[in-house]
């Protein structure tokens, strides 16, 4: 069983990632990849170079001054920083990028209104099989390069989308996406165990779920149309514990 786990940019501050991902690793090697954002941490840097950050519908406008910064910050700062807290942990992880090997082609979401942010078209995951069936932990920055630009043009991807995309081109038996709350709250701020497409639009109509949220559903609803097995948002407990979290369905009976 191969997944593919997305650790979102606010869990990424929790004190116990590296030795939770190493547990997983050990208690199962070259079983998944993980994929990391990195939000909060590029709206620093843009804050930093005299830029505002600005979203719409939980996903970052992007310019194309911007690319550069995000570049910067995920496929540097961010990568290389898990993947040092990894190897020290024994964990053999390799940081790459969605851009090394043409692994993630992307085309513009929507130029005016989001820039240079890209939604996958097409992954080719023979790096990231060749890295598990060699023993090593592929560490992901969904950047990507733009399907049909020029040579050098890079798109970014939300990792939520970039970690779907990935998921179904393995074939992959879950995507869990790991965030900062237990899962998809309700209206009584309490985790749902299941959610399908109707309930979400219910919630996100009341604003009960909004921005990383209703792009963690989005594709997560994606990854199931294109074959994941099973799909899960939750803490870092999932990483251990399948029951934890809640588990997306394209409907619920």
């Amino acid at each position: 069983m191969r997944r593919v786990v997305k650790i979102g940019g606010r869990a990424q501050s929790a004190p116990d990632l590296v030795s939770r991902i190493a547990d997983a690793w050990k208690a199962t090697p070259k079983s998944f990849c993980v994929v990391h954002g990195g939000g909060d941490e590029i709206s620093a840097m843009q804050r930093r170079v005299g830029a505002e950050p600005s979203f719409l519908n939980g996903r970052r406008v992007t310019t194309r001054e911007d690319i550069d910064t995000v570049r910067m910050v995920l496929s540097g700062l961010v990568n290389k920083r898990l993947v040092s807290a990894l190897v020290a942990a024994g964990v053999p992880a390799v940081g790459i990028s969605g851009e090394d090997a043409g692994m993630i082609a992307a085309t513009p979401i929507d130029a005016d209104g989001l820039g240079r942010a890209g939604k996958p078209v097409s992954v080719n995951v023979d790096l990231i099989r060749t890295l598990l069936d060699a023993g090593y932990l592929p560490v992901i920055s969904p950047l990507a390069s733009e399907d049909g630009g020029a040579a050098g043009e890079a798109l970014n991807v939300n990792g939520d989308d970039a970690a779907a995309a990935i998921a179904i081109a393995l074939g992959g038996a879950e995507l869990l996406l790991v965030a900062d709350v237990a899962g998809v709250l309700d209206e009584g701020g309490f985790p749902m165990s299941s959610i399908a497409p109707m309930e979400a639009s219910k919630l996100i109509h009341v604003g009960v779920i909004n921005r990383g949220m209703r792009a963690k559903l989005e594709a997560g609803f994606a990854a199931l149309t294109g074959g994941v097995t099973r799909v899960r948002i939750s803490t870092l407990d999932g990483l251990s514990n399948p029951a934890e979290g809640t588990q997306l369905a394209l409907s619920l009976t």
